[in-house]
């Protein structure tokens, strides 16, 4: 009898046991769980869609200034730089002084130019008095003509250095005015005051650059070029803006693999609203493109990973919150398609649905 009780004991233990272990492992029931009014409103529901599958390839980058709105300023004469007037970064206007250079160049075409004012008041001088001797028939006819040809001679040589001083930028003083030829910011800069600049320098002295429209220049792995197509839809994010997409598209590809990387660079053309993004900046770049296949898609807010599985929470009504443990067929920036698990038209919560998942499960 004893041994009897004790084998109907260790069965009804058993099945207890059995019991709680198929309560564990069953999907979370909320039924006793009501979500309250505050809450209702922190939550955000979503409707499951089906819609074609989208992939993305992420690549690194960095944004360039366009270089079809960028100038490189040159000195036209050598000389001492008696003033800087701009800084690194600086936003400057069509015609802005940038800086002074004191040169002996200028010294040299104001002279010229006064040697040749000069020429030319003789000459008409000469011509004047020449014809009127010729009225008076005191000289040929060919001593006018004469006349006349060295007044068109000194008008010619005036002309040509009003044509220097114009090119130049120059006035009646000895100083060269270096003034920026666009609206733009100083982009870069190789000149200090009291630097001594040579008649044949090379290098430039400002960049000057328009930054309201930007480019952001990426490398394409070999493996990924027969995904890229010209405007294709781009989106950027930055370091310095985290929270912030810059939308813009593929406007060029450059069909040459860098001999070093095994990469292809494109370029990505953005507007710069506010001049937010700078050039150098370190940029990742999303390209999306579609699949041939559609599946159901939510938000990748929605999707909670919990003992090895993935779930969304479906929502009904406030009482009846169900956590269902969907296969994601894959998740991009903002969207995850899910291959089984859920219908369309079902709603599922995708903001802060953790705080949801936990209490349901407590």
């Amino acid at each position: 009898m004893k041994n009897s009780l004790y084998i109907v004991i260790l069965a009804t233990a058993c099945t207890w046991l059995t019991s709680c272990e198929k309560k564990t492992d069953a999907p979370v029931d909320s039924k006793a769980f009501m979500l309250s009014d505050t809450m209702m409103h922190r939550i955000k529901l979503d409707t499951v869609i089906t819609e074609p599958v989208r992939n993305e390839l992420t690549l690194v980058g960095k944004v360039v200034p366009d270089e079809n709105q960028v100038i490189k300023i040159f000195p036209l004469v050598g000389g001492n730089v008696e003033e800087v007037d701009v800084e690194l970064g600086d936003n400057v206007k069509k015609g802005q002084k940038l800086a002074v250079i004191r040169s002996g160049e200028v010294a040299d075409f104001e002279r010229e130019m006064i040697q040749a004012q000069s020429d030319l008041l003789i000459a008409k001088k000469n011509l004047t008095s020449t014809e009127d001797l010729y009225e008076s028939q005191l000289v040929p006819e060919r001593d006018v003509i004469t006349a006349r040809q060295m007044v068109d001679k000194a008008q010619a040589e005036v002309s040509r250095v009003k044509e220097i001083f114009s090119i130049y930028g120059l006035g009646k003083s000895t100083n060269y005015v270096v003034k920026s030829p666009i609206n733009g910011f100083i982009i870069d800069k190789n000149v200090n005051r009291g630097m001594q600049l040579r008649s044949d320098n090379t290098e430039s002295l400002f960049t000057v650059g328009q930054i309201a429209d930007v480019w952001v220049m990426a490398n394409v792995n070999e493996s990924d070029i027969p995904r890229i197509k010209l405007g294709m839809p781009a989106e950027v994010r930055t370091i310095s803006f985290p929270d912030e997409v810059f939308k813009g598209k593929v406007d060029k590809i450059y069909n040459v693999l860098d001999p070093e990387t095994r990469a292809m660079r494109i370029r990505i053309q953005l507007q710069n609203v506010g001049f937010r993004l700078k050039p150098e900046m370190h940029a990742t770049v999303s390209l999306n493109f579609a699949e041939d296949i559609k599946m159901q898609a939510v938000p990748s807010q929605a999707i909670i990973f919990d003992r090895s599985k993935n779930w969304v929470l479906v929502f009904t009504s406030p009482s009846k919150i169900e956590a269902r443990s969907v296969d994601v067929y894959r998740t991009v920036t903002n969207r995850a398609y899910i291959s089984a698990g859920l219908k369309d038209g079902e709603r599922v919560i995708s903001r802060n649905q953790l705080l949801v998942y936990n209490a349901i499960n407590e």
